[in-house]
């Protein structure tokens, strides 16, 4: 699908596009080219996936071509997806995304879980997410659990810009987001939750990630620049003073010596009650800390 004259003029057809762009995809050494093809075409349908090919015989239109050129282009040089379409799914919910927010992913939806089989449904809770970024834990514990208000913050303006725009898209009034740098600022009141994705992958371990991640994705919300630990530090250090008695801190982990340095940093802080709970592959992703 050139740019040329010629091609502007050709009728391409849903079907002939997938072919087309999976046979480019694969050229190109992308692993799984036609479910590059299959984003690219639920955003210019705006469908679902299985819809795309229900219509697989509708013909685009030519300014729905050029933005699919446009997009293609810029997926080769491996953009991601998410930036590309400006927007991902996360626990069922639609949650735009630029450059200035991690891109959620499906890992994260453990962290929600465990946090709403902790979370009574009939109970008003304060909760507070460190480093909302898009605001998607935030919001979808909020709109999980309607009667809890959660406060979110982060250091960025452009993310939190992004995070209010999803609050105001699903409604989600119970939701607050602030600008604050918690590692060198404290909060206001003690809360019953802290719920939080911090950065932490290792400084000496971002050359080794995927090209999408590594050359896209905001350096800030991947790595604290040192050992990956320092949010956790912080927290462990802070927690009788943010947390109230009887409360909880979970957190996402990552991967290899990740959880267990992270784990031990709050044993040291003298918490009793600490365990680590697997992802849905089976690998230590999720620290939880009851404050007694």
């Amino acid at each position: 699908m050139s740019s040329s004259a010629q091609d502007k003029q050709k009728t391409w057809r849903v079907i002939d596009l997938i072919h087309w762009a999976e046979s480019y995809f694969k050229e190109k050494g992308f692993s799984n080219p036609r479910a590059e093809i299959e984003w690219l075409l639920q955003s210019i349908l705006s469908c679902s996936r299985m819809d795309v090919y229900l219509r697989f015989e509708e013909t685009l239109t030519q300014s729905q071509l050029s933005k699919l050129r446009g997009w293609v282009q810029r997926r080769i040089t491996h953009e991601p997806l998410q930036y590309i379409t400006g927007s991902t799914e996360f626990y069922g919910r639609h949650f735009f995304v630029t450059k200035s927010v991690l891109i959620p992913r499906p890992e994260t939806e453990r962290l929600i879980d465990i946090s709403l089989d902790k979370i009574p449904e009939t109970d008003k809770l304060d909760i507070l997410d460190i480093g909302t970024g898009s605001g998607c834990i935030a919001i979808t514990i909020g709109m999980e659990r309607p009667r809890v208000h959660v406060d979110a913050i982060d250091i960025s303006k452009e993310a939190l810009f992004i995070a209010q725009k999803n609050k105001n898209h699903h409604n989600a009034n119970n939701v607050h987001f602030g600008e604050i740098d918690i590692l060198n600022n404290s909060i206001q009141k003690p809360v019953d939750f802290i719920i939080c994705n911090p950065p932490y992958i290792p400084n000496i371990e971002m050359d080794s990630l995927m090209e999408d991640v590594k050359k896209y994705e905001p350096s800030h919300a991947l790595t604290d620049g040192i050992d990956g630990l320092t949010f956790y530090r912080r927290i462990a250090e802070k927690s009788r003073e943010w947390i109230i008695p009887g409360g909880w801190i979970i957190l996402e982990v990552g991967l290899n010596d990740h959880p267990l340095k992270s784990m031990d940093l709050f044993k040291d802080q003298g918490f009793k009650n600490v365990e680590l709970l697997k992802d849905y592959n089976g690998d230590d992703r999720i620290l939880v800390v009851n404050i007694a």
